[in-house]
């Protein structure tokens, strides 16, 4: 049963915190905080500051994080909010229990394998990736998130949906200073979000990206808050907000003149009113004596990350020549997204060989195939491998690999993730998203959020494990995480990202288990990410390293980008001290804090 905070104690705090200008108070601890009592971490200084706070009002981790992930639909628009869709992890110490939660985005009824074709090709081709095929009702999922975060509260939480929404409800009235991050993802999306007449009237006011140090109100967004607050998520689903959304997604609100064409979807009312949060299991990696807890599927997080661990697991990666260790690492990744790629999709469409993917001898079969060079093509994509020769399977929907497709994925800073814990021991790893950096760029009019493009997660090309079907979730990278370490130090940790989330995750773990890096170190810690995409992708000048050039030596293309994820973590620790964190520069650096120092 979980314990109800009462309403009179919370009319007090809402009191105390309503205020109207929402400026930065000095309770939040930049990128690095170490206490007791409950702690949070997310990519902004506000929405760490509303999860301290309901921590230290009593709520608890559930609580404080969808407080959190409110805040941060105001604050970070472009990368989450009530038009998308997430996983949660989360750690229950009342029973010792990990449970997850999936409220991704999933396709409309009425939609089918020639999703992405152009509707005037004789041939069928597909719609150009950008902008055609992302800023369109046809990229538009269901959205998950409205329905999570009362999920999550109404099974773990002590707070209902409308009193969470409260500080969040104030922030997005009374408005927030732009800094550098918000206004380059304004001004990068300007061309899409001009596009659109509710789009530009609250991004581009004028024409122009808000300016930093200018204030940001969405009186729109308060107002959609509030009607989830008062109408709970019927509003969103079946009610005036559901219809709102049907709208936008079959009639776009285009420009007069639009710079380029914008094809309308197909969702409908039915689609809304039939979308369910789905419980699925955790997925389990042991890894030096940590069990690690991740997503399943149809998020291909946490086994593609445990399928990178156990290729490593045969090598002993902390002792001797560091440069070969991430040799290692990066063909572990490769091969890991070679079969990723090829078998994982929406477990309800779809039968996966998980037992044949995750079979010791498949692993071992895997792993023979990493030799102590690169393969001699920079632009070199390995073959998936045949799970299904380690499997008994009586009725084999499979025979053979399916046809391998390449997946245009999108990587960069989009989506978000968040970590918190309370003095009770509960702990919340939680990646949410509205997939690019802007999503659709559809602003639904009146109602102040963007919708998503998850759609474009789903393999155009058919067969495939995830090609487009009716009511599908589109395979994602999210890789929420917990770890139990062999001291007993309980641990979680996510990026944002796209498909180099998993590579983050992983190599993160790496520095943590295997080189012995502190948290915030291996937060720090410059990335590599290789997805079976030829060259493997590095950031904060890894290639410019001893280690760098040795891999270069090696036989590796490091091709250097600005950079990779934005993560956060935190390590509640047997004593009950936490260690928490953010980072401290990438994506404009995060914001971690604790209840007590």
């Amino acid at each position: 049963m979980v314990r109800r905070i009462a309403a009179g104690a919370l009319g007090v705090w809402l009191c105390l915190t309503l205020w109207s200008t929402w400026d930065l108070k000095a309770q939040v601890n930049g990128a690095v905080a170490e206490g007791r009592g409950g702690a949070v971490a997310t990519v902004d200084a506000r929405a760490t500051e509303i999860g301290i706070d309901v921590l230290r009002r009593g709520g608890n981790a559930i609580d404080a994080a969808v407080a959190a992930a409110a805040a941060l639909g105001v604050t970070d628009p472009f990368s989450a909010g009530i038009g998308g869709g997430g996983f949660m992890v989360i750690y229950l110490n009342d029973g010792d229990r990990i449970v997850t939660l999936d409220g991704r985005e999933q396709a409309p009824a009425a939609i089918d394998q020639t999703l992405f074709q152009d509707p005037d090709s004789p041939t069928g081709e597909l719609l150009p990736f950008f902008p055609q095929r992302i800023s369109s009702g046809l990229a538009v999922g269901v959205p998950g998130t409205p329905l999570e975060w009362a999920e999550a509260l109404n099974r773990y939480g002590t707070l209902s949906l409308a009193e969470v929404l409260q500080p969040a409800i104030a922030l997005a009235q009374g408005g927030f200073i732009v800094d550098q991050t918000f206004a380059q993802q304004v001004d990068r999306n300007r061309d899409r979000f001009a596009a659109f007449s509710s789009t530009q009237a609250l991004f581009l006011p004028g024409g122009q990206p808000p300016a930093v140090g200018s204030r940001f109100r969405n009186p729109d967004l308060a107002k959609t808050y509030g009607l989830l607050a008062d109408q709970g998520v019927n509003a969103f689903y079946r009610g005036e907000i559901a219809a709102a959304i049907v709208d936008t997604v079959q009639h776009p609100p285009a420009v007069a003149e639009p710079p380029f064409r914008i094809l309308p979807g197909a969702m409908t009312l039915t689609d809304l009113d039939l979308y369910e949060v789905r419980m699925r299991p955790p997925t389990v990696t042991s890894y030096r004596g940590y069990t690690l807890y991740g997503m399943g599927l149809p998020s291909s997080g946490g086994l593609t990350v445990g399928a990178i661990l156990s290729l490593l697991e045969g090598f002993d990666l902390g002792q001797g020549d560091r440069s070969l260790a991430w040799h290692r690492v990066i063909e572990a990744e490769r091969l890991a997204f070679a079969d990723r790629n090829a078998y994982l999709g929406d477990p309800e469409y779809v039968d996966v060989p998980l037992a044949g993917l995750r079979s010791p001898d498949f692993i071992a079969a895997r792993r023979a195939l990493m030799g102590d060079r690169a393969p001699a093509s920079p632009d070199f994509r390995a073959a998936p491998g045949n799970p299904l020769l380690y499997q008994s399977d009586p009725s084999p929907s499979l025979t053979g690999p399916w046809p391998t497709a390449q997946l245009e994925e999108q990587s960069g800073s989009s989506t978000t993730h968040l970590v918190v814990s309370d003095r009770s021991g509960n702990v919340v790893s939680y990646t949410f998203t509205i997939e690019s950096i802007g999503g659709s760029g559809m602003v639904v009019p009146d109602y102040g959020f963007l919708l998503n493009n998850e759609l474009t997660d789903f393999d155009p090309v058919s067969p495939h494990p995830n090609s487009p079907e009716p009511g599908k979730r589109p395979r994602s990278s999210m890789a929420p995480t917990l770890a139990r370490s062999p001291e007993g130090d309980l641990l979680a940790w996510g990026s944002p990202g796209g498909p180099t989330i998993i590579t983050t995750v992983a190599g993160m773990a790496v520095n943590l288990i295997d080189f012995g890096l502190t948290l915030p170190e291996a937060i720090a810690a410059p990335r590599i990410s290789q997805r079976n995409t030829g060259p493997t992708q590095v950031d904060g000048g890894f290639e410019q390293t001893a280690i760098g050039q040795r891999l270069g030596e090696l036989g590796h293309r490091l091709d250097p980008v600005a950079e990779i994820g934005a993560a956060v973590g935190l390590i509640v620790r047997p004593d009950g001290s936490t260690l928490v964190a953010a980072e401290p520069t990438r994506r404009g650096g995060g914001w971690a804090g604790v209840v007590e120092r």
